[in-house]
């Protein structure tokens, strides 16, 4: 069992950049793969970003492309997400979440293990 803790996020401006960590206990990190995803108000959770068992792999959704780069760190198990020109339509709780599937995925349903959120909130 993995258990997952988000932190860094905040308020900013829009174009401004965050830098969200999550930590994760245990000692199966680097057997997950890991992912971020992302919920705002009224609206359904969403793929943000994942990134392989050895941190090989990356793969973005498009709305976040270019801006966004998660990376991960498998001897300090943590899973980063650097996020940059930050737009108002990023805000959103955002989520780490682990995934015991071998490939990268961007599926919710395939993500066994999920943090508790962090808020970010981009103001315009």
């Amino acid at each position: 069992q993995v258990q997952l803790v988000e932190s860094g996020g905040g308020l900013v401006q829009a174009g401004d950049s965050l830098r969200l960590a999550c930590a994760a206990s245990g000692h199966t990190f680097s057997t997950y793969v890991m992912g971020w995803f992302r919920q705002a108000p009224g609206k359904e959770r969403e793929f943000v970003a994942t990134i392989s068992r050895s941190g090989g792999l990356t793969s973005y959704a498009d709305s976040v492309k270019g801006r966004f780069t998660i990376s991960r760190d498998n001897a300090m198990n943590t899973v980063s997400l650097q996020m940059n020109n930050l737009k108002p339509e990023d805000t959103a709780v955002y989520y780490c979440a682990a995934s015991p599937w071998d490939w990268t995925t961007t599926a919710a349903r395939l993500y066994d293990y999920w943090g508790q959120g962090t808020q970010v909130t981009v103001s315009s």
